[in-house]
């Protein structure tokens, strides 16, 4: 059994980014299936860690006992799934908090996929420009493919809005799934 975590930064509920982030658990799940393997996914909903994080950036001694058991699921974990909402161009001042309460090494050779949602196609690039560098920065191993959900394909969930994006969902899974693989057969060598 692989662990499988998914961090969303979604604010609202229910959340689109939420939703994507689901869709991309479920094709990650049955990619594990079909490889005879199951996923434990747990989810880190980082709107219900805001009042955690916010006290643990301004005291760093703080109790954050919900937080501190997300890091606890994540530098365990054998995949992550990242979603952030699209903000002034970038991921959410909630999604870096997230990512600036971890230990400098946490993420190191941690299989990725990065996924964003935002109003329009023209904030695809976060995830090149903005999602990528940070969690190469982390060291984790981010897959090629990103996925990135618009607006104006919102009207459906993620993996029957259009056909371009489950394409997309189901490639970038598969390449995590891999990913996870790899990496196990790496550990148990």
């Amino acid at each position: 059994m692989r662990s499988l975590v998914i961090v969303t930064a979604g604010l609202s509920t229910p959340s689109t980014t939420r939703a994507l982030a689901d869709a991309l658990s479920t094709a990650t799940s049955a990619h594990l299936h079909a490889r005879g393997d199951e996923a434990q996914v747990t989810v880190i909903e980082l709107r219900k860690l805001a009042a955690e994080l916010a006290l643990t950036m301004t005291d760093c001694l703080a109790s954050t006992p919900l937080l501190d058991a997300a890091k606890e699921s994540l530098v365990a974990a054998d995949g992550l799934i990242a979603v952030s909402p699209v903000f002034q161009g970038s991921y959410s001042g909630l999604f870096k908090m997230f990512f600036d309460t971890l230990d400098p090494h946490a993420l190191d050779g941690l299989p990725t996929l990065i996924a964003a949602t935002g109003g329009s196609h023209r904030h695809a690039l976060v995830l090149d420009y903005a999602l990528r560098p940070l969690l190469n920065y982390l060291h984790a191993t981010v897959v090629p493919t990103g996925v990135y959900q618009a607006a104006e394909e919102l009207a459906a969930a993620p993996e029957v809005a259009n056909p371009a994006l489950a394409a997309r969902i189901d490639r970038a899974s598969g390449e995590l799934t891999d990913l996870m693989a790899a990496r196990h057969m790496h550990s148990v060598l």
